[in-house]
């Protein structure tokens, strides 16, 4: 194995612009768009819900399918680098259509909504971010570069978000406060996506080939049975999964809790949103000296269990404006190690999954890394929803309504409780979590190995 040259700085935060791209357009889907679906388009929570649902029966298989597709991909670009080009203005197209639903019937809305979230997730948006998550590992094969491509990812991606959702409402107050408001206001951000989306593509090469010298076909079973026997995959899994749930409840239930707690629907959300995803932001930029002194796993461990201490504070003053501003500032903290650490996890695991069953398998692990992120965001965000419509929420088009007092209380209990049981999900998947121990052995079994029978080649 030849030696890892450090990456350009440049080329970091190039790699970081294709997530930044992504969270523009997705991070609006996951927050967001509930409540253009329910308070501009009149769609019930109820019909938003189910379509949510239903969509990740079709977006389960895609991830797979996408990382099989990648994984045999050849171009002049590489295997995952080219898509990034294909998909971008496919991407930024179906972003607008998701909120040009037509002002007719609920079953022709929930028809149309289902089209266009579907076209959006389960079709472009895998198509981007498989490819994107496995180019990491194509950029380098060494875990600490992994870590640095990882965190400037998510040094850069949240400005994705903090571009698009925290500026969103007062946008869309701007451009009239109405349905072709939020199509304006999409269409901005949806040519800003491809424009990073194209940064990334230039600058990001695919530097690292592995290749077995006799070349032997592997079947769709022998890559699934490697899959589903990688333990430390379906750790990393869980954890991705917990981090975009812990992002939707607060995306989707925060907008909800200023309109009609806080009495504010634009200016509070925007201030909480900014804050948490800017802490997120610092944390991630301190992170690599402690990934070095104590490990990823470590790390986000102990940011887990301060992302529960600091939540429960919450209990003692759900209905203070201030409050929730200081519980939001500890708890990000805590919150944003895992964020650091995530995609570094997901590169471990694949050179984890190469030395076990002898099948490098990039764009398949990171596409069910995206299947576990996806299925997060659309099941808590049909629960989310489920919950309100049983509460007995009442949807408006530009009109204000007074909400039922089970609904005031629910929108409340949904964030009190949710990031609660997530957060104590994370320390429990965290404490199996082994593989940043094993690491160095298996890297070095893996060196031996390779230098027999496999060809590397590493052009950084």
């Amino acid at each position: 194995m030849k030696k890892q040259w450090n990456i350009p700085v440049g080329t970091k935060i190039a790699y970081g612009c294709g997530d930044a791209a992504c969270n523009i357009v997705y991070g609006m889907i996951s927050t967001l768009l509930t409540l253009f679906y329910t308070d501009y388009a009149g769609i019930s929570p109820i019909t938003v819900g189910i379509v949510m649902l239903i969509s990740r029966i079709f977006d389960g298989g895609s991830d797979l399918c996408m990382g099989f597709i990648v994984d045999r991909t050849r171009s002049k670009w590489g295997k995952t680098r080219p898509w990034l080009l294909w998909m971008a203005v496919p991407y930024a197209i179906a972003a607008v259509l998701l909120y040009t639903v037509p002002h007719t019937t609920e079953m022709l809305k929930g028809i149309y909504i289902f089209v266009t979230y579907n076209l959006a997730t389960t079709v472009i948006y895998t198509a981007i971010n498989v490819p994107y998550g496995a180019l990491s590992t194509m950029m380098t094969r060494d875990s600490y570069q992994q870590d640095l491509l990882s965190i400037f990812r998510m040094i850069i991606s949240p400005f994705g978000r903090i571009i698009s959702v925290t500026f969103t409402m007062p946008l869309v107050k701007f451009f009239g406060d109405d349905q072709a408001a939020w199509v304006k206001t999409m269409a901005v951000w949806a040519v800003l996506a491809v424009v990073l989306l194209l940064v990334c593509f230039v600058r990001c090469k695919e530097t690292v080939e592995v290749e077995k010298k006799d070349k032997v076909k592997i079947s769709l079973g022998r890559n699934i049975k490697a899959l589903v026997t990688n333990k430390y995959f379906w750790c990393v899994l869980g954890l991705w999964s917990i981090q975009v749930i812990h992002m939707t409840i607060v995306g989707t239930d925060l907008p909800y809790y200023c309109k009609y707690i806080f009495k504010n629907d634009s200016s509070m959300y925007s201030i909480l949103y900014f804050l948490e995803t800017g802490i997120m932001i610092v944390g991630a930029m301190i992170s690599p000296y402690f990934i070095k002194k104590y490990g990823k796993r470590n790390i986000t461990l102990a940011g887990s269990i301060l992302a529960i201490v600091s939540h429960l504070f919450i209990f003692l003053n759900p209905y203070s404006f201030t409050w929730m501003l200081g519980v939001t500032i500890i708890r990000s903290i805590g919150v944003s190690q895992l964020s650091a650490t995530i995609f570094g996890m997901l590169g471990d695991v694949v050179e984890y999954g190469y030395w076990k069953n002898g099948i490098r398998q990039e764009s398949l692990i990171f596409g069910g890394g995206s299947l576990g992120f996806k299925i997060g965001t659309g099941i808590t965000s049909a629960l989310i929803t489920g919950l309100m419509s049983y509460s007995g929420y009442v949807t408006s088009v530009n009109a204000p309504v007074t909400q039922p007092e089970s609904a005031i209380n629910m929108i409340v209990d949904i964030y009190k409780y949710g990031p609660l049981i997530i957060w104590v999900a994370a320390v429990i998947l965290l404490l199996v979590y082994k593989l940043d121990k094993e690491y160095p052995q298996i890297m070095k079994e893996l060196a031996e190995r390779e230098s027999g029978d496999i060809v590397v080649n590493d052009r950084i």
